[in-house]
């Protein structure tokens, strides 16, 4: 069995890369393909290269081993031997290159492809080529009795010197050097896995086949010849086809005969049907399929006479109708590549019906993309975002969606990726990315450290970005799409906030919120500012857990009274964001539930007045709370509330705080570093501020007016949005005061409970008189309808 060569080495793609024995200078390179497989190379053998990076490449250099020219050719054919490590080499590609087997039909259908192009490309300056070879098409034939699978393609084919040198050759050093490297990434626990998965081609085929068969004829040669090799084996046989029922016209034919464990998977026809869909749906030759089809047919009904009656002649004879099974072939890629056309000449309902049918959605999507980019990297894409936002919860935030196939050359690659293409914040798009200038043989690892594919990344995130923005610019009243699309995936904008830095200026026009002057539709950062006063200076929010709780917060009552608009951030994910984002427009972004509010108007006169009345209050007040609290001050946020609790410009919110606090894995230690200091605000135009200040004046002493400032501070931190050291506590101490205030206050007489007393005695004496009453036990009490009754 021979090693692993390059996929466009395969039996029929190796042709199809060699040059025409009549080219010659710029004709001659003018012809050879740009894709898949070392085109020019093929001549001169193949030998395996490990490079650095861990990727390996492809070099022709080595000679045949041809057996001793005087020992006799068998009657088989003529055997050849191949060169060193072949065995070595056979287990690495059927144990460590593939991760999946079915990538086969993918490789096979691939060469065939490539042959049938290097065809083409030579039929434009010799047309004898084409000669009775019939049209340019793939054909393959599963054969679930013989265990077998056909592939036959019209293509270039192949010479007998031409399947000696490509499919025989093997050179020691770069098969020993390839495997050193292979070996020494096993041993680092590298991932072996090929994204493009080429780097075997045509030897591929020996992942479910024990023996290969390839049949090929070339239109430059007279003969057609067979090449055949067993999986185990370290030769292999060529000889002249004579058998006329199995002459080609042209092209090659390659006949696998699969191993006993994958006999029942991979020759049933529709198993290999789905291949043919997945794999090579848009590969631009036709690929028919054999297929087992039914049809219904009339027969006529079979009627035995009776006795005595002879049949009339002409009498009508009944027919019915039965189903019928037959076998015919079945085109398998009627599918066109819709990013392959120009985008003006598709309509919105085939791009729609293209994102159904690929992605197995029911919705139309909200917007599309078609694009092509040229420059350092050329590639098509056509980009989707869905209709609505993923329903199971493992899918949100999941770099591993499945909804990017990445096609080279029309050739299905893969769908695996692991934000390689897009950031985990816009996994949510869909859409197929078709690139000819991607490396084929490469790991998943060098994929990823791949300059093309950043480049790749960096055009494919624009231009998300620019479809999300035109849906933003386009909405209206009726369609509201933008809406739906914030319903569905404004989490994953916030997300890009916090992970890509990069896009800030992209990300943050997008962001929408509900704010103090717009609590049911929701506004842009855009709308705040130019709604923002000459003389503000800052964009305004407060984060809590619901828009109710945000509305009724004490932080917002001088902004609202000056008629400054707050947002209001009632998601977890929302203060985070905000933060990452810093400023907007040059605006800062200001918490107001912080220390050091500055709203741009402040009296100094007025402020000055204000410390020095309630210096002594103030002191007092931080006395009798102790260590709760950093310091207490008068505030410049209230007008119609006693007090409040603000965090520290520099530690955690109250809403960060009870975040933390409910993290599974959340750090106890961290979280009090974290919270920083709180600082109690009051109100000197409060009456309870006033009744407070007169108290530390008259009676500093006073006990009542000690639990007064007790209780208002564990009011003040759940109305601030902590939450209270013990709840229960702090409902005995409102129990204790709605005592205190309603006590007689609405005059309850005396004598009532006076009358409760007497009441209560006379139970008391009606239960000793009732000593004689006969006690009936509850088993003894039966009714009359009581089924159990004897």
């Amino acid at each position: 069995m021979a090693p692993a060569l390059s996929r466009s080495l395969g039996a029929s793609s190796v042709a199809a890369l060699r040059p025409s024995p009549s080219s010659r200078g710029p004709q001659r390179s003018a012809l050879v393909p740009q894709g898949r497989g070392p085109a020019a190379r093929c001549a001169r053998g193949v030998r395996w290269e490990a490079r650095r990076q861990g990727m390996v490449g492809l070099r022709c250099n080595a000679a045949v081993a041809e057996k001793p020219a005087g020992e006799e050719e068998e009657a088989a054919g003529e055997k050849f031997e191949y060169q060193a490590e072949v065995s070595r080499l056979l287990e690495l590609i059927v144990h460590s290159l593939y991760s999946h087997k079915e990538v086969f039909l993918r490789e096979l259908v691939s060469n065939a492809s490539d042959a049938l192009d290097k065809l083409r490309f030579l039929s434009v300056t010799d047309s004898s080529v084409l000669a009775d070879g019939g049209e340019m098409e793939i054909r393959i034939k599963p054969d679930p009795d013989a265990g077998t699978i056909t592939i036959t393609d019209t293509g270039i084919g192949m010479s007998k010197d031409e399947l000696k040198d490509c499919l025989g050759t093997i050179a020691q050093s770069g098969t020993s050097k390839f495997l050193k490297a292979l070996k020494e990434n096993q041993d680092l626990g590298a991932d072996n896995g090929l994204i493009g998965q080429f780097g075997v081609g045509f030897y591929s085929a020996f992942l479910v086949a024990e023996k290969v068969v390839v049949s090929t004829k070339s239109p430059k040669a007279d003969k057609q010849y067979v090449w055949e090799a067993e999986a185990d084996s370290s030769s292999y046989i060529i000889k002249e086809e004579t058998d006329p029922e199995k002459m080609l016209t042209r092209g090659t034919q390659i006949t696998l005969y699969l191993r006993d464990d994958d006999k029942y998977e991979f020759a049933d026809p529709a198993r290999i049907q789905g291949l043919v869909k997945n794999y090579s749906q848009f590969v631009s030759f036709p690929i028919y399929t054999w297929q087992e089809k039914s049809r219904t047919v009339e027969v006529e009904e079979e009627e035995e006479s009776k006795e005595g009656e002879e049949a009339t002649e002409g009498e009508k004879k009944r027919k019915k109708t039965i189903t019928e099974k037959y076998w015919d072939w079945e085109l398998a890629n009627e599918t066109k590549p819709i990013w392959m056309r120009n985008p003006k000449e598709v309509e919105k309902t085939e791009y729609n019906e293209f994102y159904k049918k690929t992605f197995n959605e029911f919705l139309d999507p909200l917007a599309y993309t078609h694009f092509t980019t040229e420059g350092e990297v050329e590639f098509r894409s056509v980009l989707y975002i869905p209709g609505m936002a993923p329903l199971s919860n493992e899918e949100i935030m999941n770099p591993k969606t499945k909804n990017i196939r990445l096609y080279v050359k029309r050739v299905f690659i893969s769908d695996d990726f692991d934000g390689e293409l897009f950031p985990r914040y816009l996994s949510f798009v869909k859409g197929v990315v078709d690139s000819n200038d991607l490396p084929l043989n490469v790991s998943r690892e060098i994929l990823q450290e791949s300059r093309i594919v950043r480049i790749m990344r960096k055009r494919l995130v624009r231009k998300t970005f620019d479809m999300i923005q035109e849906i933003a610019e386009k909405d209206d009243q009726e369609v509201r799409d933008y809406k739906k699309f914030w319903e569905s995936f404004g989490k994953f904008m916030k997300l890009g906030c916090i992970e890509d830095t990069g896009n800030h200026k992209r990300l943050a026009p997008l962001l929408r919120f509900h704010s103090s002057k717009n609590e049911t539709d929701l506004i842009s950062l855009d709308q705040y500012v130019e709604n923002m006063p000459e003389n503000q200076k800052a964009i305004y929010y407060i984060a809590t857990d619901s828009l109710q709780s945000a509305k009724t917060a004490p932080f917002l009552e001088k902004l609202v009274q000056k008629d400054i608009e707050v947002l209001y951030l009632i998601e977890p994910i929302d203060e985070v964001a905000i933060q990452n984002l810093q400023t907007y427009k040059e605006k800062k972004f200001v918490d107001i539930s912080k220390e050091d509010l500055e709203l741009g108007d402040e009296d100094e006169d007025k402020e000055k007045e204000s410390k020095q009345e309630y210096t002594l209050l103030c002191d007092w007040i931080k006395q009798q709370l102790g260590d709760k609290v950093a310091k207490v001050q008068i505030s410049k946020r209230l007008s119609s509330s006693p007090c409040v609790l603000v965090s520290g410009k520099f530690g955690w919110s109250a809403n960060m705080e009870r975040l933390m606090k409910a993290q599974t894995l959340g750090d106890t230690s961290s979280l009090e570093f974290m919270r920083g200091r709180r600082i109690f605000e009051i109100n000197p135009d409060h009456p309870i501020i006033k009744d407070l200040s007169a108290a530390c004046k008259n009676e500093p002493e006073s006990t009542e007016a000690k639990r007064a400032v007790e209780l208002l501070y564990e009011t003040a931190l759940i109305s601030s949005g902590y939450t209270p050291d013990s709840p229960a506590e702090l409902g005995g101490k409102i129990y204790e005061m709605m005592t205190i205030a309603l006590g007689g206050r609405w005059g309850r007489p005396d004598t009532e409970e006076a009358e409760a007393t007497a009441g209560e005695e006379s139970v008391e004496a009606g239960s000793s008189e009732g000593a004689a009453t006969e006690v009936v036990e509850p088993s003894e009490v039966r009714t009359e309808s009581d089924p159990w009754k004897d």
